[in-house]
């Protein structure tokens, strides 16, 4: 095994937190994974991974050559793209990340028919509840929900969202609908914590907050909504999350006028005069299609 293919297999050890994860990713045996590793570390004459009969850690050096050598396999795929003449035609591997219940709805079928209209594109999706740091992970697209912090990417607005009250109609029908964010005192409130972590739910600027003893917490914003389907109490979330529930008429919405502002989403890259067409390509294709979904607008 190469140099170059230690450090794919090095990378692939560090996602997967495993090696026999590592090898069915890459298509390899472990035992050529584990060799792969030894052979690394035996090059550097430093440990990469902490190894115990429950999981693979890496260790604080390890931590340190996974952001460089992403960084350099990414320059690496650039090079090799721009050679293949990338520059113009959408070809090589696109990385992209986003959040998981984005990702589920709307980005998943979006990247199926990318593909289905670039086979010389292939995808690696990482679909995940946190901010990832683009250029130290070697992503090429992100989808961020939320106003970004200053930064050297660039970025192309393509819809909103808002952060909505909502129950079943059959609910509101039973407990009535409140009027003021304080009538949600009097109602069963279930929280999804991955959206509102905090009991402290934030209104319009004329309205503040207000404190929310919520009847049950889960952190799977899915099950919160299925739990308000069913009629059981009001949850919060956001509004793409509910898209189809709303137009079906399952859930409706309350509260609107006392809705803080709506959070922007964007499509987030690289842009340089050396932009694969690959990036340039499913930037323009995403754009288009997440500017059609009416719950974005």
């Amino acid at each position: 095994m190469d140099r170059l293919q230690s450090i794919e297999v090095f990378i692939a050890v560090a996602d997967a937190e495993s090696f026999a994860g590592a090898a069915r990713r890459l298509g390899l045996s472990p035992p050529s994974v584990t060799r792969g590793v030894n052979a690394l570390e035996d090059r550097l004459g430093v440990r990469l991974f902490t190894r115990t009969t429950r999981r693979v850690q890496l260790t604080d050096v390890g931590r340190h050559y996974l952001d460089d050598a992403r960084h350099a396999l990414a320059q690496l795929q650039a090079a090799d793209d721009s050679a293949r003449g990338a520059a113009s035609t959408a070809a090589g591997q696109l990385r992209i990340t986003c959040s998981t219940e984005f990702g589920r709805i709307y980005m998943s079928g979006i990247i199926a028919d990318y593909l289905d209209a670039h086979p010389a594109v292939t995808a690696d999706v990482l679909m995940v509840d946190r901010v990832v740091n683009m250029v130290e992970e070697g992503f090429d697209v992100a989808v961020r929900i939320g106003p970004l912090p200053s930064s050297g990417l660039m970025a192309v607005q393509v819809g909103r969202v808002r952060r909505i009250v909502c129950g079943a109609p059959h609910y509101f029908k039973a407990h009535g609908l409140p009027q003021t964010p304080a009538e949600l005192a009097a109602h069963t409130i279930v929280s999804a914590t991955a959206v509102t972590p905090s009991a402290d739910w934030r209104f319009g600027e004329d309205t503040g907050g207000v404190r929310v003893a919520a009847r049950l917490k889960v952190s799977s914003v899915a099950s919160a909504i299925s739990i308000a389907r069913q009629g059981w109490g009001l949850t919060r979330v956001l509004s793409y999350q509910v898209g189809p529930d709303l137009e079906s008429g399952a859930l409706q919405t309350v509260l609107e006028t006392h809705e803080p502002d709506a959070l922007p989403v964007h499509l987030v890259f690289v842009e340089g005069r050396r932009t694969p067409a690959k990036v340039r390509s499913f930037i323009d294709f995403a754009k288009a299609r997440l500017k059609a979904v009416a719950v974005l607008n």
